[in-house]
């Protein structure tokens, strides 16, 4: 039987090995990871991610094919295949600080696995890694390998949380770069196999290991770079008394552009794309290419300036000031359908709200009160490392209250603020919110989930990002 070990039971190592434990039912797949709670809670009836779909895929094949360990030295050396899914957070210090990855984990890993390896092994790069970093990693399992061969391979992936499972089943590509050798050849082709249970051939793209590695990145930074471009185009609809759903409807019919990514927001989050986008902009600037990096720069800017201009149209509106107010924020995870908070917008809107003493009531039907907490103390580039890695911010979060009903969050406030577009928020009894709200009653959607019109018949004052102002608003500044 082929052994498939995965280093990192996390939001892509989980998912993953669960689906090609499904459906390869005669290859052993093994997640291990040095974190006890989080591998009780795989091995649990509470997993340590939501994911719709992913709990009935894991009840099917744990404990048959699927097996989930931190025993990770014994799994990594019986395994013929290592698919390496740890973290690659940004630097934080030294050089290349707020823009490299820290590779720091990756090299323990790949330290880990020369040292107890007793056969010849494929390692498989499944976290997103910058370029080049095969070449790092081969040099480390060459110069420990004590005889033994190993061939790295790229395989990133392409998953969307919310839809992970889908995506896993139903990919529209499964990308695999390797050495152009007969050894990296035959490499690959041991992995295709693999996907080919599933996955039609036609979908399998083989590319060199560079190639790979640089797609990843490049994917993640075109879409970021439709987010920033919808947004940058909201402000001035705002402006301009322009729709940006029109707008945005009327440039994704052409079909050289397409509708995905073109929702106007309060910006864009999740692990990926800030973090990418900076890696690449790291890249370019080692490589002597400053005009290029500063253009995916720029990306994040307006990305940063799309959260700064919604908190301040919360402050503005509400004459100036946000002193002693309560707000209610419904939706703190980055997307609807997922748990996850990595870089959500919602964190740096809340700072800005708390530095404007406001008082915050915070409801998320996925993310609970510590973690909700701990992501506001936490700082910047900080929360990709494990949890007890995690240096915490003096700051108590005095102003912050989390509560498990929206209809609590918002009772006596101010304003309510939208920033995830959770499905039960667009069904909420809007008429016993305003009845409970402080007057004048406040909306603020920063993910147009809500219908304006039938908000301000109610008596709400309402702001929806890129759309015309009420006029209310009108006269109001849209940036400090």
């Amino acid at each position: 039987m082929v052994k498939i070990c995965c280093i990192g039971a996390g939001y892509v190592g989980g998912p993953t090995m669960a689906v090609i434990a499904l459906k390869c039912p005669f290859i052993e797949v093994t997640v291990v990871d040095i974190s006890v709670s989080r591998i009780d809670a795989w091995n649990s009836e509470q997993l340590p991610i939501y994911e719709p779909g992913l709990e009935d895929v894991v009840k099917q094949c744990r404990g048959k094919n699927l097996f989930f360990s931190c025993d990770v030295e014994k799994h990594v050396g019986e395994a013929d295949i290592v698919f390496v899914s740890v973290n690659t957070p940004t630097k934080t210090q030294g050089l290349g600080a707020g823009k490299a990855a820290d590779l720091t984990y990756w090299e323990s890993a790949a330290r880990m696995i020369a040292d107890v390896s007793k056969s010849d092994k494929i390692v498989v790069e499944k976290s997103t890694v910058p370029v080049k970093t095969a070449e790092a990693i081969e040099k480390i399992l060459t110069h420990n390998s004590d005889g033994i061969n190993f061939q790295i391979l790229s395989n990133p992936e392409f998953l969307a949380e919310g839809t992970a499972i889908q995506d896993l089943l139903t990919p529209n590509r499964v990308l695999i770069g390797g050495r152009e050798t007969p050894e990296g050849i035959k490499a690959i082709e041991k992995l295709k196999n693999v996907y080919a249970n599933w996955v039609p051939v036609e979908s399998i793209l083989c590319t060199n290991l560079w190639s790979a590695e640089l797609s990843k990145l490049a994917a993640n930074a075109f879409l970021a770079q439709r987010i920033s471009s919808v947004n940058a185009i909201s402000a001035l609809c705002e402006a301009t008394g322009a729709d940006i759903s029109e707008v945005s409807h009327s440039v994704g019919t052409d079909t050289r552009i397409g509708p995905k990514f073109l929702n106007a927001s309060v910006g864009f989050g999740g692990s990926c794309f800030q973090k990418d986008i900076l890696n690449l902009v790291y890249i370019c600037e080692c490589n002597g290419l400053p005009e290029v990096a500063n253009y995916w720069k720029h990306i994040i800017r307006i990305n940063d300036y799309q959260k700064s201009r919604f908190v301040n149209r919360v402050v503005s509106s509400m004459f100036n000031t946000a002193s002693g107010k309560k707000i209610a924020i419904l939706g703190f995870a980055f997307k609807k359908d997922t748990g996850d908070t990595r870089e959500t917008p919602a964190i740096d809107v809340c700072k800005g709200l708390l530095g404007e003493k406001a008082n915050l009531s915070i409801y998320d039907p996925q993310v609970s009160a510590d973690h909700i907490e701990r992501d506001l103390s936490t700082e910047k580039f900080d929360w990709d490392h494990p949890a007890h890695l995690q240096p915490m911010s003096p700051t108590a979060i005095k102003q912050v209250r989390v509560e498990w009903d929206a209809y609590e969050a918002t009772k006596d406030a101010h304003g309510l603020c939208f920033l995830t577009e959770w499905d039960e928020f667009k069904k909420l009894d809007f008429q016993r919110i305003y009845n409970d709200m402080q007057r004048p009653s406040f909306v603020f959607d920063g993910r147009n989930i809500v219908d304006a019109v039938k908000l301000r018949r109610i008596g709400f004052i309402v702001y929806s990002v890129g759309k015309p102002l009420d006029p209310w608003l009108k006269d109001l500044p849209a940036v400090a």
